[in-house]
């Protein structure tokens, strides 16, 4: 188990995973206020945390992991060609990883490419056990539909966010009883960690009854520990949306939608709520439909619509 700020390089890693070990990063206590932005959504406030760090006080890995939860931060907020721009091509690998991320969002001719290029990345042994570079690939590969390898990555366990994405990677595969198992893990390594508490929270929703409730303290502690933030507003709704109270869900995503107005989920969270409430939900579809790249509520929706074409055509030449 090695700390942040231990002089750990590629070739370091290289060795050490020769030798058939594992290494298990923890986050040192200077870059809390970055990281912990990050997993709650806050990505303004961890690109601003970053940038105000006194860099003479990280180690080089430090460094490097600052301004991975900069650039990553660029990319949630869409901000791809900058990343790509910014992050020269002989930078060390979790940057190079980070900035094949933003390639593959910001152009799907480029996808192809840029999926190899992450399997070439695993494939070295120094690089491969790089927690960010997994991380990165599992991204890529869910993205894909690769599920088999986004799990293969996260089994690594090189990182609490590793096992966080895991979690979430069971739950979409209906899987939460693997889920559990792999959140007991990250309770065993920090329980108190933020993204423990959301992954926490991600299974109570999955379980549902009266979890539910509990995954909605998780959420209200974080956002009044922290900050609220468009992905807290969205958590929140969510479980008020599993125990029925849509009119609750609404004035959480309302909060969010204040807060961006061109968010995937909100937006796809709004659609939902106004459905059940009997509202017209036309415009926020509309809205789905002119984002880029292109959220999976509209490819879902898009495929429905052509699998209803079809058989709608099939029905009146019959």
């Amino acid at each position: 188990v090695l700390e942040r700020d231990s002089p750990l390089d590629d070739d370091v890693c290289s060795s050490i995973a020769k030798e058939g070990y594992t290494i298990i990063i923890i986050m040192s206590s200077s870059l809390f206020s970055v990281c912990n932005a990050f997993h709650l959504g806050a990505y303004q406030v961890a690109i601003n945390e970053a940038s105000e760090l006194n860099t003479e006080g990280l180690s080089a890995t430090e460094q490097v992991e600052k301004d991975c939860y900069a650039y990553r931060s660029y990319v949630a907020l869409g901000s791809y060609q900058l990343v790509m721009d910014e992050i020269p091509d002989d930078s060390p690998s979790a940057l190079q990883a980070v900035k094949s991320l933003a390639a593959y969002l910001s152009n799907p001719l480029e996808r192809e490419e840029q999926v190899q290029k992450m399997k070439n990345m695993l494939e070295e042994p120094a690089i491969g056990q790089n927690a960010t570079v997994q991380l990165m690939a599992a991204t890529i590969f869910a993205k894909e539909g690769d599920m088999v390898e986004a799990m293969r990555c996260c089994s690594t366990m090189l990182s609490l966010e590793l096992s966080a994405f895991m979690v979430n990677l069971l739950i979409s595969m209906d899987r939460v009883d693997v889920a559990e198992k792999t959140l007991a893990k990250m309770v065993a390594k920090d329980d108190d960690a933020t993204l423990t508490q959301l992954a926490t929270a991600w299974v109570n929703v999955a379980l549902g009854g009266s979890k539910v409730q509990d995954a909605m303290y998780v959420y209200q502690e974080l956002g009044d520990k922290y900050t609220w933030t468009v992905k807290l507003f969205n958590g929140a709704a969510t479980c008020a949306m599993a125990m029925g109270r849509f009119e609750d869900a609404e004035k959480e995503l309302l909060d969010a939608l204040q807060r961006d107005s061109k968010d995937p989920d909100t937006l796809h969270n709004l659609a939902v709520c106004a459905l059940h409430l009997g509202k017209p939900a036309t415009r926020f579809f509309n809205q789905l439909k002119t984002l880029a790249p292109k959220p999976g509520a509209v490819e879902k929706m898009e495929s429905l619509e052509k699998m209803f074409d079809a058989a709608n055509e099939q029905m009146a030449s019959a």
